[in-house]
């Protein structure tokens, strides 16, 4: 019976095509330190197909991970690539992007992975990736490689 009930809620999970209430109040940092909420940080992009990184600085598989987000930029460099990071500080954060050569749009959440944002979208492992269509529908909820071959189908039919 718990088998079938955490299938059936991972299964809820990749069909989600909408962000919760949670996340898009929810406020983040820019890199100019100002404050913004997730919900405009989307509207800032409507109209492009988007691909969220949630990241930190201090996770290694993150940074094992970005020459793969980078080939992912490479394969499709219309997309718009946002990267929210976890870090605990802005100067981690900020000297994360710069050492790991990090390009595309950053915010910082200011709650962790435990916090709202993290919550409102299940978070409970980082790298994680999100894939948002051209109308603001979530076209894949979960995948934890910039590399899996569902991300990169998504991609190729939203674009």
């Amino acid at each position: 019976m718990l088998f079938f009930a955490l299938t059936l809620s991972s299964c809820a999970q990749e069909t989600q095509t909408t962000f919760k209430k949670e996340a898009l109040k929810n406020k983040m940092v820019t890199l100019d330190g100002s404050s913004i909420t997730f919900k405009d940080i989307l509207k800032k992009y409507k109209g492009k197909p988007i691909v969220l990184d949630i990241w930190a600085s201090w996770c290694s598989d993150c940074v094992k991970g970005m020459p793969k987000v980078k080939a992912l930029q490479s394969q499709f460099p219309e997309v718009t690539y946002l990267f929210i990071s976890m870090d605990k500080t802005q100067e981690a954060w900020q000297k994360g992007i710069q050492k790991h050569e990090v390009t595309g749009e950053h915010y910082m959440a200011t709650d962790g992975m435990k916090g709202v944002f993290g919550k409102a979208i299940d978070l409970t492992w980082i790298p994680r990736y999100l894939v948002v269509d051209k109308k603001g529908k979530i076209a894949l909820f979960n995948a934890i490689e910039a590399d899996d071959l569902k991300m990169i189908e998504t991609l190729k039919t939203i674009n």
